[in-house]
């Protein structure tokens, strides 16, 4: 696909998944995640065209602007939209479907100083939330839904939902579509609420033997 055609479906993606947008000049002034994605939209052309140290720059430009880093190398598909965006970092080898959406402070990164794939691989309509981390040369599946702040290290495979850190994998419904973050679960409460639980039932206990006594 051109990149002229890549742009304007990116341009739409904020019609589509922000409401705020009401215009196309608001969009095209005001909104740093499709700034950052166009700046990349050039910087990939050059960096694919083996054209030294301009990519690179204007991948430091936009960032210096948009808050947002996107290494020119980093393959981006169809209809990308980045919310917010501020803190978004996106590797080299990172490789991104189509209909992703990204919320401000993601990373895509890796986890050392590998050599050669050491990005995340994600697939289509993927949404990942908020301050959420995926590392590593590992795979997200189509449809995936990643909670804010979550860190993911592993694979996930399609139609999944993961929250907390270390990331825990939950399945969903596959109609379900949207990442509402207020019904997502939460590992950690829900552990110190069992905790509660048993705590509960072993003062119970203590008391029986007492009373016994």
């Amino acid at each position: 696909m051109n990149t002229i055609k890549l742009i304007i479906e990116d341009i739409q993606a904020c019609f589509e998944r922000d409401p705020a947008a009401r215009n196309i000049f608001e969009v095209l002034l005001t909104y740093s995640g499709f700034h950052a994605t166009l700046a990349h939209r050039i910087a990939y052309l050059l960096w694919k065209g083996h054209v030294p140290v301009v990519p690179r720059l204007l991948s430091h430009l936009a960032r210096f602007l948009t808050g947002i880093e996107i290494h020119p190398g980093a393959v981006i598909g169809r209809s990308f939209f980045i919310d917010h965006g501020m803190g978004v970092v996106i590797g080299e080898t990172a490789e991104i479907g189509d209909h992703v959406t990204l919320y401000q402070g993601v990373t895509l990164g890796g986890t050392g100083k590998e050599i050669g794939k050491r990005h995340p691989t994600i697939g289509n309509h993927v949404i990942i939330g908020a301050g959420a981390k995926v590392l590593g040369a590992i795979n997200i599946g189509d449809y995936v839904r990643i909670g804010a702040n979550a860190v993911v290290l592993r694979s996930v495979s399609e139609h999944a939902t993961v929250v907390g850190v270390p990331g825990k994998i939950i399945k969903r419904p596959m109609e379900e579509e949207e990442l509402d973050h207020s019904k997502l679960p939460d590992p950690i409460t829900d552990r110190l609420e069992q905790m509660e639980k048993e705590l509960s039932l072993f003062k119970e206990e203590i008391k029986k033997l007492e009373r016994i006594k």
